[in-house]
């Protein structure tokens, strides 16, 4: 990086200040100047680049379209440095500690060892966001993630919890008696399929069969996907730590499984983890340590 391109940091503060309050004045009260400093400051910035952030010619200044982008690069820097300095410093702790994950894993391994932590830790208040959809982890948001693949997640870091491979399973009675060699076999059934997600259609794929004739499939919540399939509403694919025990008691068959090498991970952001997030990290190595 060029720094000594980059304009002055007392400039940038001034111009992003007023670009937040759009008042001279309320930004001189935000950096504890006067307007008439704030004034300098943006006009000295302005000579710097050598273009017009503000429209001064109606009776209100005014972004031009220059300074509205750099008013808006400004306030996403400005906050990531904020937040970055409040989650170094500690001073964020009382923010609470946001998990993503699947519904099904929260439903079926979270949830159920979850009292546990509270506990231990009842002054951390916790934000779960059951969701399919891969959720960004950045600075004031979700702390850490608890996503099924194969580790490898670019940017971020993770470490497995829990292996699992993926497994196609359906009620003893949606089964009955026939012989189920192969996927192509199942082509013509209707499948339960985990929202937000593609796994049916992907599970096809991998191996090659042609599902578009077939007789569709019902879209829902993980948890409640696997109480349909209990049910006998449908065939399902999920990750086999979830169904371990109805397969034990006979309420569900396993068809297929996935021999790949895959499971749940634990996924966060590079760097110190805030006092929270580590006392969190801690309590779910020891539960996946116990299973």
């Amino acid at each position: 990086m060029n720094w000594s391109a980059l304009p002055p940091l007392s400039a940038l503060r001034a111009f992003a200040a007023y670009a937040e309050t759009r008042s001279v004045s309320s930004a001189g009260a935000l950096l504890n100047v006067s307007h008439a400093a704030i004034s300098q400051q943006m006009r000295a910035l302005e000579g710097h680049l050598g273009l017009a952030l503000l429209d001064r010619s109606g009776r209100q200044m005014a972004l031009t379209p220059e300074g509205e982008t750099l008013a808006r690069t400004l306030a996403e820097a400005f906050g990531s440095i904020a937040l970055t300095v409040e989650a170094l410093t500690g001073a964020d702790a009382a923010r609470p500690l946001q998990i993503s994950t699947t519904p099904t894993f929260a439903a079926a391994w979270l949830m159920p060892r979850l009292h546990g932590f509270r506990e231990r830790h009842p002054e951390i208040n916790l934000m779960i966001d059951p969701s399919a959809q891969v959720q960004a982890l950045e600075p004031g948001g979700i702390d850490v993630a608890l996503r099924y693949g194969d580790g490898h997640w670019p940017g971020l870091e993770s470490e497995l919890l829990v292996r699992s491979p993926i497994v196609v399973v359906a009620a003893p009675e949606l089964v009955g008696t026939r012989q189920i060699a192969s996927p192509a076999d199942l082509r013509d059934e209707h499948w339960l399929q985990e929202l937000g997600t593609s796994e049916t259609t992907d599970w096809f794929k991998r191996h090659g069969v042609d599902r578009d004739a077939g007789r569709g499939y019902t879209a829902l919540p993980g948890n409640l996907m696997m109480e349909a399939a209990r049910a006998g509403q449908g065939f399902a694919i999920c990750a086999g730590v979830f169904v371990e025990q109805d397969i034990q008691a006979g309420r569900l068959c396993k068809l297929f499984e996935d021999t790949r090498k895959s499971g749940y991970h634990i996924v966060t952001r590079p760097g110190v983890p805030r006092p929270p997030l580590k006392a969190f990290l801690t309590w779910l190595r020891r539960e996946a340590a116990k299973s």
